[in-house]
Parts: C-alpha cells; sequence; structure tokens
C-alpha cells in the first residue's frame, strides 16, 4: 500500500519502504513519516516488500526481522544480492549477535523497538545521505534520443515525463551513463551479487529496452556488444 502524500512534497521527497506485519505499527510508521516529508510505501511480509520493488525506485528500506515465513534477516540478504538500497534493520531483538549479524548481512543501519521517533527519522536521513551516488566526473547527467538520465538522482525521465525504473535498473543506467558511451563488460553490470547477479543482467536490460526502445528487438541506445557487454549510446 502507498500512504498519500502531502501535497507540498516536491518530486525529490525520498521515498521510504517500510516493511513489518504488524499493521498498527506499520500504518504509525507511515502516517509519522509522511509528516516528516518521506513519500512511504508499505508492505506486511517479504513477498510484498519484494512485489513493491520491482515497479518503484526506493531510495531507502525500513526493515523488521521478526515477521513470519521469510525473515528480516534472509529478505535483507537476498536484497543485497543485486541491490545497494540502505537498510534500515527495526526489530524488538536488540542483543548483540542480531545487531551484528544484521550489519553483516549489509543492512545500514539497526534500531531496535521501542524507539524514539525522532531517532528513526535522524538515522533514516544519514543511511539515504551515505546511499548518495556519487557525480559523474565532468557530468551530472546523459541524454540518448529522447531520454535524459540523471546520474547523481538517478532519475530516468522523457522530455518532461518521469519513467519508473527498479533499483537493480538504476544501478546499471548509472554504471552505463557514466561509461559515457564506452563499451561495459557484464561483470561490471553485475553488481555486488557477482555471478548470480550478471546471469540476471540480460534481464534487467531488456527490460530497460522496452521502457526506451522503439523496438526493444533492435535497440538503437541499449547496444549489445558481442563478447563484451553492453554499452549506452549517449548523445
Amino acid at each position: 500500500m502507498t500512504i498519500p502524500v502531502r501535497a507540498e512534497l516536491p518530486d525529490e521527497a525520498p521515498h521510504v519502504l517500510v516493511v513489518d506485519d504488524d499493521r498498527r505499527l506499520r500504518e504509525l510508521l507511515a502516517r509519522y513519516l509522511t509528516d516528516q516529508g518521506f513519500r512511504v510505501t508499505t508492505a506486511a511480509s517479504a513477498a510484498e516488500a519484494r512485489a513493491r520493488a520491482q515497479s518503484v525506485v526506493f531510495d531507502a528500506m525500513v526493515l523488521d526481522v521478526m515477521m513470519p515465513g521469510e525473515n528480516g534477516f534472509d529478505y535483507a540478504r537476498s536484497v543485497r544480492e543485486t541491490s545497494r538500497v540502505p537498510i534500515l534493520m527495526l526489530t524488538a531483538r536488540s542483543n548483540t549477535n542480531d545487531r551484528v549479524m544484521g550489519l553483516e548481512i549489509g543492512a545500514d543501519d539497526y534500531l531496535p523497538k521501542p524507539f524514539e521517533p525522532r531517532e528513526l527519522t535522524l538515522r533514516l536521513n544519514n543511511i539515504i545521505k551515505r546511499g548518495v551516488r556519487p557525480r559523474a566526473a565532468g557530468a551530472e547527467s546523459v541524454t540518448f534520443g529522447p531520454f535524459a538520465y540523471r546520474i547523481d538522482r538517478g532519475e530516468l525521465r522523457r522530455d518532461d515525463e518521469l519513467i519508473r525504473i527498479t533499483e537493480r535498473e538504476r544501478e546499471i543506467l548509472t554504471v552505463l551513463a557514466m561509461a559515457g558511451g564506452a563499451n561495459v563488460e557484464r561483470e561490471q553490470l553485475a553488481g555486488s551479487g557477482g555471478a548470480a547477479a550478471e546471469r540476471t543482467v540480460d534481464v534487467q536490460i531488456n527490460r530497460l529496452r522496452r521502457k526506451t526502445e522503439v523496438d526493444p528487438a533492435n535497440p538503437v541506445f541499449l547496444q549489445t556488444v558481442r563478447g563484451v557487454g553492453y554499452r549506452l549510446a549517449v548523445d
């Protein structure tokens, strides 16, 4: 569920995914974070969160550990196979071993329940700031055909229309854009997931082509470089 945002929220307001099986806490967090200037989407389980992340680019996740079925640790581990989205673990379990496990998996911060809402906001803002990608040397954006990609924001637009891309698609497009039209090896596009992520690069490229190419089967912008990988034909 996406919580309605206030009309005055700017376009660049960070979008947060809150994942918690406690409906009451989920709704309270959504209302509070919305009041603090965040766009908020909620999910009651890891499966629901995974479905949300297929179509929405999130700036951070607030993830409960103790969920039925796939718990927060397992879901965070799967997220880290393909994405570096900032993760704040939220749980009633506060012993040292649990905190260490969460950080080893790749979580960016860990906040035990009960907590002060202002502390949640501060920690969330901090991990979002740390997760902002550095700008490409000498360029904030690249253009290809009618599209413009803001490297610093991870935003893809066709004219004035914002094109929705997933976090994984954004990571791939950022690497291609920063190459400035040069060939990029498939291994570089695999990100932190190594061999497992490398096998999914072709799938992600095909999804990007469906969003940017007139004829995805005969791409003009996202070109295949045989035996190497891909290149983005920037203007």
